[in-house]
């Protein structure tokens, strides 16, 4: 089946956020890098690069690490100070980043045919403003961030709007949102990027680049 009759024959799409409407996983790996630069190059480094190799991974989980590695103290204090510096360096920074060429169009011109849905883990609060000021907030019934998990959002979804794994689709750009359809039953499309070589060698579905036909 061609990459356009896949994505407009499911009934119902589960969409990632990062590096699969916007292209701003690189902006988030540098905001990491940056937050943690003050206790050197090679830790903040390390970061940037356990970021990269765990994207769908929440802040919230990858912040104890990060601070562990940096010396750290991990009361929910610190980790809340770092999780608000961190927002600041990245929230507008996404929202002013490039789109995956080709996604707004077919977002725009088949949301009222298909069932979207918005999972990301961005908290909660964030991934809602971030859609509302790039205007596609619309599009989706509905938007769930951090720190509900990408798996447990697909199973409440496809119970509350009675969905059916094999009419329906995930496409994410990393090993969790792989997981979290595979848990689910639910094909999965993987948007090749350069972060993510590992998964497309042990994937044997559908991978695309853009939502350019």
């Amino acid at each position: 089946m061609k990459q356009s009759d896949c994505l407009k024959s499911a009934k119902s799409i589960f969409w990632d956020f990062d590096g699969v409407i916007k292209d701003s996983v690189e902006v988030k790996s540098e905001a990491f890098e940056r937050l943690f630069s003050p206790f050197g190059n090679q830790t903040s480094r390390k970061i940037r690069a356990h970021h990269e190799a765990n994207g769908g991974m929440s802040r919230f989980d990858k912040l104890p690490i990060y601070l562990g590695w940096a010396g750290q103290n991990l009361s929910k204090q610190n980790i809340d100070k770092y999780e608000k510096k961190f927002s600041l360096l990245v929230k507008e920074k996404v929202i002013n980043s490039d789109w995956v060429a080709g996604v707004y169009s077919f977002l725009k011109s088949n949301y009222k045919k298909q069932q979207f849905f918005l999972l990301t883990a961005t908290p909660q609060q964030e991934i809602e403003d971030i859609v509302s000021k790039i205007n596609i907030s619309d599009f989706f019934i509905e938007i769930i961030g951090s720190p509900v998990k990408k798996k447990d959002a697909i199973k409440r979804i496809m119970v509350n709007f009675s969905i059916a794994p094999e009419e329906s689709l995930m496409i994410g750009d990393s090993d969790v949102d792989y997981e979290a359809a595979v848990v689910n039953k639910v094909p999965f499309v993987l948007r090749k990027t350069n972060l993510n070589k590992s998964l497309q060698k042990k994937m044997n579905g559908l991978m695309i680049k853009n939502y350019k036909y």
